[in-house]
């Protein structure tokens, strides 16, 4: 079966960081997004066609099977169908975005659909703002989900079941302890045997309440791949559930729930990471054992980057000491955390589709996924100036008695697209590094005897005033640039600003792989980056995105790419760096 999925598109670093040979505007998905498509579109991923899953590897063939099958077909005419089954006990992150691309845009590459499936089993992990956060996520990557289904529409089916399972001799009500079965080569239930009659009994007194938690658990008569015996189908659980409240105390797990709602649902392909590869005999089991449709499990490499952690329960010890501040802050590779730093969702797509679909684990830079960032925003961010070390500059000789208004490209390599005025006053502010008292070999920026043109004005600014000590303004003239000598610099600068606040962020880890023993002893708590965040309180950008909105995206020319930030109020405007305009060769 790892023969059928091999490694598809580019497979080194270098190819990675190729930048696409053709850019469309204005489409709702990347042109790397298509690539991905084509990728599961093309000749390479041999998977069956929908109604013969009879002719992939492994798959068990019963009495029955050709007749479920053609009834299959009946329900859904042929059609390839995926589903994305999250559980919603956290934000998406990183890796969820493959998984993403990898189910709706494998049915959308063959003209399917992909259900939005909440695999609501453990309600005491479960809240209500990670179903509505997922969902967002989704679609915020370009999807919309077929139907939005969750497991406990179907409980009392799976329930029906439960018992016609019990009925067939295939489960019995066990009460060994959770450590027991969990532990390292576990002893065989000394209940396997129960009478089919009495296990029908015992699992209504746990539907009704009459075993503690951990007293009693429905397990299924198979032994898994990796050795895993009898796994467990239902347990007690005394938590009201967010959609069904108090009328279950007893909940179906994983193994139990999953393959036979893709069954419910007529799922085609069940697209799955490579952990579950280990359960793959037991859906196939389950689904035969009830003589019910039986899908196909397929297994995928899943998506890592370096220099973070992703585990919901990390993210949760992070933000408890105040390491970060919630799920969304931008130094965490959460969906939710990269679209407040003003990741574009075609980016997000593309670095997936650069990934390619692989059945060995892929783990990647953060730097890759930045390069795919810059790629979208060069083509969708227009431009502003903003300067974050205001110096202020007086231009004694301004040319009008009042200011001027200066047209500015929104994007300079494609005038099509537009321009915005910005005001140019005799008071304007540029950036603190951009003068020196002295002008030493290879400095080409504003110092005495050496002008600056100002960018988009048509002028150049020479220094008049003595300088002396740390300069907080300077006097200077200014020359219009067709009567000059070229200056060896232009520089950006703002006037009539308005005060912003700006946030930029660095790595959060040191180390990368800040999980890893070997690397960071201390445990991942110990690894932050104490300059992961540094806050620039009183930054001015020009007033051409005074309308702008939350995660409205800009270049700030010369500076980098940046969004507006949800924090952002009337008066002071706060934006995140997504990325600098080019990578710090540092990071590569």
């Amino acid at each position: 079966l790892l023969q059928v999925l091999h490694l598809l598109g580019p497979k080194t670093e270098a190819d990675l960081e190729k930048k696409p040979k053709v850019k469309r505007r204005g489409s709702d998905m990347g042109t790397e997004t298509k690539s991905l498509l084509e990728q599961l579109r093309g000749e390479a991923l041999k998977f069956h066609k929908p109604g013969e899953n009879y002719k992939t590897e492994g798959y068990v063939v019963t009495p029955n099977t050709m007749a479920l099958l053609k009834q299959h077909l009946a329900i859904t005419g042929g059609q390839v169908r995926t589903r994305f089954p999250p559980e919603p006990n956290g934000i998406l992150h990183i890796g969820h975005a493959k998984a993403i691309n990898f189910n709706f845009g494998y049915a959308k590459a063959n003209g399917g659909v992909c259900f939005l499936r909440y695999d609501d089993t453990n309600p005491e992990k479960e809240e209500e703002k990670y179903f509505t956060a997922i969902r967002e996520m989704v679609e915020w990557l370009g999807y919309q989900p077929y139907a939005v289904t969750h497991a406990s529409d179907y409980f009392d089916q799976l329930y029906t079941w439960a018992l016609e399972l019990i009925r067939r001799g295939q489960a019995y009500v066990c009460h060994q302890k959770v450590e027991e079965i969990k532990g390292h080569n576990p002893p065989p239930s000394p209940w396997r045997d129960r009478p089919v009659e009495e296990s029908l009994l015992l699992f209504e007194d746990m539907r009704k309440g009459k075993f503690g938690e951990g007293e009693a658990t429905l397990r299924m008569k198979l032994v898994m791949e990796d050795g895993k015996m009898d796994p467990v189908a239902y347990r007690v659980k005394f938590t009201p559930h967010h959609r069904t409240g108090d009328k279950w105390c007893i909940y179906p797990t994983y193994d139990y729930t999953h393959c036979l709602c893709d069954s419910i649902e007529h799922i085609t392909h069940s697209l799955c990471t490579k952990e579950f590869q280990a359960r793959r005999s037991s859906y196939f089991w389950l689904c035969n054992a009830l003589d019910v449709y039986c899908p196909v499990q397929w297994e995928y490499g899943r998506l890592n980057l370096l220099y973070t952690v992703v585990s919901k329960r990390k993210i949760i010890r992070l933000v408890e000491t105040g390491a970060v501040r919630d799920w969304d802050d931008p130094r965490l590779f959460t969906l939710t955390a990269l679209r407040r730093r003003g990741f574009p969702p075609e980016a997000i797509n593309n670095f997936c589709a650069r990934v390619g679909v692989t059945v060995a684990q892929a783990t990647m830079e953060p730097h890759l996924l930045e390069a795919c960032a810059r790629e979208v925003l060069n083509e969708q961010a227009p431009r502003a100036m903003a300067v974050l070390e205001p110096l202020k500059v007086t231009i004694t000789n301004f040319p009008a008695p009042k200011a001027l208004e200066v047209l500015v490209p929104n994007f300079p390599a494609d005038e099509n697209r537009g321009f915005h005025k910005v005001p140019f006053h005799q008071t304007v502010y540029i950036e603190e590094t951009d003068f020196r008292e002295e002008a030493d070999k290879g400095y080409k920026r504003l110092a005495p005897g050496q002008p600056v043109g100002l960018r988009h004005t048509g002028y150049i600014i020479t220094v008049q005033n003595d300088v002396n000590g740390r300069v907080i303004e300077l006097e200077v003239t200014c020359t219009k640039s067709d009567v000059a000598e070229k200056p060896k610099a232009f520089i950006h600068w703002v006037s009539v600003p308005l005060a912003c606040e700006v946030r930029l962020y660095e790595r959060l880890f040191l180390h990368k792989n800040p999980e890893d023993p070997s690397e960071v002893p201390g445990g991942f708590l110990s690894d932050l980056n104490p300059d992961s965040l540094r806050v620039v309180h009183n930054a001015l950008v020009d007033s051409s995105v005074h309308s702008a909105r939350p995660f409205d995206k800009f270049q700030f020319e010369r500076l980098g790419y940046f969004s507006v930030d949800p924090d952002s109020e009337e008066g002071k405007m706060v934006f995140n760096r997504t990325v600098t305009l080019k990578e710090d060769p540092g990071k590569a």
